[in-house]
């Protein structure tokens, strides 16, 4: 069993770029690519945190503490206590039921009243078409743990509180035939899968622009813009390790927006008159109007909108643990 050992860390400095795709990009990439883009993003992120929570738990109700985590690459690690917790996938490296089994025995071990897990592209033997010959005829016992895959569960907890949580492990094709669960980019299978009603959404994929470097799905998050869940984990994208809140309004909108526009092109095209500069603004005037709402109407501490969560605990391109358990309240 792999254990939680951290290798040590090579610094990337601003000034330098990025090594892969998988790394999160330097101060000089984001510059590089677009510096109308880095300044915006940087004022999303600002507004975003002076917005505060972006729900406040159920005010009559005992909260439901929720623990996220994914991509445990098959090692074990100290896991805060709470009602529920969530595994995003990516349990192990190679995806067989031997390792698969390792992994839930460990979860089941753990005290948390719930366990919900979904499969991940590292995963192979949930899907038929990555199953490893040896694995045929093999099943994985989950004892206590509700596996979910393309479909949901209402689970219920202290104070007569039911929460429906919605799990899948599809991811944009990013590897060879061992990897699980891969679609075309071209062709999401999102259109209308996920229960109107999720309260708690699982994917192993991010939605695209948010804690993602760029590799989640579009596809994803307009579906997600339909459900709009409460909460949102995921991982995948180690580096995009962290939480973000959304509010769902027309700010949010000019952000991924302008986010899609086409890479490169640098300082000079930034400098042409185009409708990036529009989405600019909107994304300033509606982060400063949901500013002012949030803060004198509503209160930093709830609104109506939605918490994203890349729970991958690995440290970026490695499978050593490195980044921390994150822990909400429903």
């Amino acid at each position: 069993m792999a254990g939680n050992s951290i290798k040590k860390r090579k610094t990337t400095w601003p000034w330098t770029r990025r090594r892969t795709r998988w790394d999160p990009p330097t101060a000089l990439d984001k510059f590089l690519d677009s510096p109308l883009r880095a300044w915006i993003h940087f004022i999303y992120y600002v507004f975003l945190s002076l917005r505060g929570a972006p729900f406040r738990p159920h005010p009559n109700k005992p909260k439901i503490r929720v623990v996220c985590i994914s991509d445990t690459h098959s090692n074990t690690l100290p896991v805060a206590y709470g009602d529920v917790l969530i595994h995003a996938g990516d349990l192990t490296n190679n995806g067989t039921v031997e390792e698969i089994q390792v992994q839930l025995d460990w979860l089941d071990s753990l005290p948390h009243k719930e366990k919900i897990v979904i499969a991940g592209n590292h995963d192979s033997y949930f899907d038929t078409k990555s199953r490893r010959d040896e694995d045929r005829g093999k099943k994985p016992n989950f004892r206590s743990i509700h596996y979910l895959e393309n479909q949901g569960i209402t689970l219920k907890f202290k104070g007569g509180r039911k929460i429906y949580f919605y799990g899948t492990p599809d991811i944009p094709k990013c590897g060879g035939r061992d990897f699980a669960f891969q679609y075309d980019r071209e062709t999401p299978p999102w259109g209308n899968r996920i229960p109107r009603e999720t309260d708690v959404l699982i994917t192993h994929t991010p939605p695209r622009y948010h804690l993602d470097l760029d590799l989640g799905c579009p596809g994803l998050l307009n579906e997600i813009w339909q459900v709009r869940p409460k909460l949102h984990v995921f991982g995948h994208v180690h580096s995009g390790h962290g939480r973000e809140a959304v509010f769902w309004d027309e700010g949010q909108v000019a952000y991924e927006r302008l986010m899609a526009r086409k890479k490169g092109g640098g300082i000079i095209a930034d400098l042409i008159p185009s409708s990036s500069w529009l989405d600019a603004l909107k994304v300033v005037w509606y982060g400063f109007k949901g500013v002012l709402w949030q803060r004198l109407m509503v209160g930093p501490s709830g609104g109506n909108g939605g918490l994203l969560l890349n729970a991958a605990v690995v440290y970026q391109g490695t499978t050593d643990v490195g980044n921390p358990v994150q822990v909400i309240e429903l």
